[in-house]
């Protein structure tokens, strides 16, 4: 018996649903990937602000230290820590990317999510492709900000929007074989990806950021965290442009931007798992109505990416192998 197909429609609507059902789970599972990198960049900030403070009476009680070799290494060490916190909750969430689409099989039967550290190991356990995948896309990012490549590379991105999902579920393509096999799922499906890329980025990029923003500016939270950050702010220095009809921004106008802004990226950064989940509900419909031309891939068994990853361990990870009872919780139905 075929299964239902569904529709784009009907995929945002369930999408959408099963994050806010399991908003708590996700919202915990998220914290440090996105609260993380505001901290490192924040420690980074507040130790190079003092450092560069006290800078001129270390160098008055220490004239030894007036030197290049000296300043260039103090300037890494003051950043070290933060970009330590910075780098590691950037991978995770990075990697938060590809684990939640190796849920997912979970949530559309259950409708809940759990074991999210034997789901985010599936994904660590394939670091070289994964991280070999996540180069290809800053390639193609670094390629799209030149203006005359926008159009080409804004099509090649609905073309391209699967790729992740692909790396997870069919995870014996190579990172550019992902990227072909996103490529040929999407043909004839086009204008449905499109609209549903629009849609989910209207919804998690603008109306969820503004609504919290909205909140935040009644509460006068984002003032109060723009005071805080005015020191920092206050070095930075004032630019005339009154000649260019611009009106002038004060530092406290600098510092609220910067908290908003900040403020919208963690809502952005919060809602990756409704897009991870839509995507990973969109590859599974078309892939489940499109043609494998390859034989072995039409006869082998559509095992869940859990089971395949698990079956892989023992031939090329003998030496460090996971628990299979971790690999069984991120497929089995929770007790």
């Amino acid at each position: 018996m075929t299964k239902k197909t569904k529709t784009p429609y009907g995929i945002l609507t369930e999408s959408i649903g099963l994050y806010f059902s399991n908003s708590n789970k996700f919202l915990k599972y998220m914290t440090f990937p996105v609260l993380g990198q505001v901290i490192g960049l924040g420690i980074i900030f507040t130790i190079t602000y003092f450092y560069s403070q006290n800078l001129p009476k270390l160098l008055e009680k220490y004239p030894n230290l007036n030197s290049m070799s000296y300043l260039v290494l103090m300037s890494i060490l003051v950043t070290l820590p933060g970009l330590i916190i910075f780098t590691k909750a950037f991978w995770e969430y990075l990697v938060a990317y590809g684990a939640i689409n190796s849920m997912l099989d979970n949530m559309l039967r259950s409708g809940r999510v759990y074991d999210f550290s034997a789901h985010t190991e599936l994904i660590k356990r394939r670091t070289i492709a994964f991280a070999g995948l996540w180069l290809l896309a800053g390639c193609f990012s670094v390629i799209a900000v030149c203006p005359l490549f926008w159009v080409i590379c804004g099509i090649l991105a609905v073309y391209f929007v699967l790729t992740f999902q692909v790396f997870t579920f069919e995870p014996e393509l190579s990172p550019i074989g992902c990227v072909k096999r996103s490529a040929n799922l999407i043909k004839g499906h086009f204008v449905s990806t499109f609209i549903l890329i629009c849609v989910i980025g209207l919804i998690t990029y603008l109306f969820i950021p503004q609504i919290i923003l909205k909140i935040v500016n009644i509460l006068g939270i984002d003032i109060k965290l723009a005071n805080i950050i005015l020191p920092l702010t206050s070095l930075i220095p004032e630019i005339n442009l009154a000649g260019y009809g611009i009106k002038a921004f004060s530092h406290q106008n600098i510092s609220q931007f910067i908290i908003q802004s900040l403020i919208a990226q963690i809502a952005i950064g919060y809602t990756l798992p409704m897009r991870s989940v839509l995507w990973g509900m969109w590859y599974k419909e078309l892939a489940k109505n499109s043609s494998f031309t390859n034989e072995k891939n039409r006869k082998r068994k559509a095992n869940r990416p859990s089971e395949k990853l698990m079956e892989e361990s023992h031939k090329k990870f003998s030496k460090k192998k996971i628990d299979n009872n971790v690999l069984k919780r991120a497929m089995e139905k929770e007790d």
